[in-house]
């Protein structure tokens, strides 16, 4: 047991021997790898200190990608907000051009009639629709329209209703305001077309059609939201009651001028033939003295001799004479009296109506001049001057013919009885030469008082003009 007790305590020491020079080898060994130790705990470090900086780099670049890919999407959002309300306004804007261009049409369209209005007051010129013979076929044709109207009043047919509405979930009370909104629509549509067919002229026969459309679109539109419109045919109705207005008035007015101008033939005949029958009067007084004075002088030449009785002679021959020209004269008053026989003249107003503007007209009278003074009185600032003055056996006629020659040329191409013509006076002879034979033609016009106003407003011009240079010169001082 001591053995094993000693053997114990030997192996202790032994190996606390052993473990203390292990300890100091271990040691030894210990201090000689120091340096490779801290190296590998520095790149130990060192990797720690790279993967701690990759991962917050990870992390930061995550971070970032995610705060750039939101910066995106919301700038992404914002392109499209933008794109849509662009794409918005840009709809809104053809929206609005639509508007605007038909607003443009509208008013081109409303510029047009009144542009074409312009140019029917200018020339005065309107093309009938009708163009009846009589006013009293218009008065039945306008009849007959307004009983139209009527009729479609009556059968409630002027304007409808496309939608049967109810009013408090009743039927009857909905077509009762249906039936208020219509008869609303008609009195405001007719009290408007009523007012045109009133006040159309000449001058604005096209405004008033265009305003009568505009007023039956206007209400249409109006009651649009009800379904309630104003029949075409009834619109129809309205406006050839206004053509018919115009044309009546028209045709009334066209009857009154030849009315006035009936008349005013009538009263050249009456001149003309008091004007003949005083030459008649006179021309048998004339033929009576001459013949009484022939008779008187053949009485005495039965009792004469010698150089008295060929003195008589003398005096019966020239009395003679006159008695065949008294007869003669007489024949023709007396044919005038029965016949067309008269006088064309042509006659200008330079003063008046300018160069190459001539009246062609016609007269019975035996003294045409008379006429021509007749019409230089004063509703025209100068006198006429003759150029031509016809004598035929049938003046209407000739007039009738010169003035168809020259219908193209007339001043006036509405009212034919104003007979002047732009025309030169070569086509004037030309067309008589043709119609009528050789005449004798004067191509001045003298003009005399026309031509002397002209020259003194030229002296009063240049005494105005000398007057304002003399005041204008500086005056020198006399010392």
């Amino acid at each position: 047991m001591l053995v094993t007790v000693v053997t114990l305590v030997l192996l202790s020491t032994l190996l606390a021997g052993l473990l203390v020079r292990t300890f100091l080898k271990l040691r030894a060994m210990t201090e000689r790898s120091q340096p490779v130790i801290d190296v590998e705990a520095e790149r130990k470090r060192v990797a720690d200190e790279l993967a701690r900086e990759k991962s917050e780099s990870e992390k930061a670049l995550a971070a970032e990608r995610k705060r750039t890919a939101d910066e995106v999407t919301r700038i992404r959002e914002e392109a499209d907000k933008a794109v849509k309300d662009a794409e918005a306004r840009r709809q809104r804007a053809n929206a609005q051009w639509a508007e605007l261009e038909a607003g443009i049409a509208r008013l081109t369209a409303e510029f047009q009639a009144l542009e074409e209005e312009e140019v029917l007051r200018a020339n005065g010129f309107y093309k009938p629709i009708y163009n009846f013979s009589s006013s009293e076929k218009y008065e039945q044709r306008l009849e007959q329209i307004r009983e139209q109207q009527k009729a479609m009043l009556k059968d409630k047919k002027a304007a409808f209703c496309t939608t049967e509405w109810q009013v408090n979930g009743s039927k009857a009370e909905g077509r009762k305001q249906t039936e208020r909104t219509l008869k609303l629509m008609l009195r405001a549509f007719n009290g408007e077309s009523d007012a045109c067919v009133t006040k159309v002229t000449y001058k604005n026969v096209k405004a008033m059609e265009a305003r009568i459309q505009k007023a039956a679109e206007a209400i249409t539109h109006l009651a649009e939201v009800q379904q309630c419109f104003i029949a075409k045919q009834y619109v129809s109705l309205k406006l050839d009651e206004l053509h018919l207005a115009y044309e009546y008035q028209e045709k009334l007015q066209e009857e009154r001028e030849e009315q006035r101008r009936i008349r005013e033939q009538m009263r050249e005949e009456e001149a003309a033939q008091r004007e003949l029958e005083r030459a008649k009067l006179e021309a048998e007084r004339e033929a009576r003295r001459d013949e009484d004075a022939l008779n008187k002088a053949r009485a005495e030449l039965e009792k004469a001799e010698g150089s008295k009785q060929q003195k008589l002679l003398e005096r019966i021959a020239e009395l003679e004479r006159k008695v065949a020209e008294d007869q003669e004269r007489q024949r023709a008053i007396s044919q005038a009296q029965l016949t067309r026989t008269g006088h064309v003249y042509v006659i200008s107003n330079i003063g008046s109506f300018g160069e190459d503007v001539f009246k062609v007209g016609m007269t019975r009278r035996l003294v045409p001049q008379d006429r021509v003074d007749e019409l230089g009185d004063a509703s025209v600032p100068f006198d006429f001057d003759v150029h031509a003055i016809i004598r035929t056996q049938d003046a209407p006629a000739l007039e009738a013919a010169l003035h168809r020659s020259f219908a193209h040329r007339r001043v006036n191409r509405i009212n034919e009885r104003k007979e002047f013509f732009r025309v030169s006076l070569d086509e004037i002879a030309e067309a008589v030469r043709k119609h009528h034979g050789d005449f004798e033609l004067t191509r001045v016009a003298e003009a005399a008082e026309y031509r002397k106003t002209l020259a003194l407003i030229e002296e009063e011009r240049r005494t105005e003009s000398g007057d304002t240079a003399a005041a204008s010169r500086p005056v020198r001082a006399v010392a």
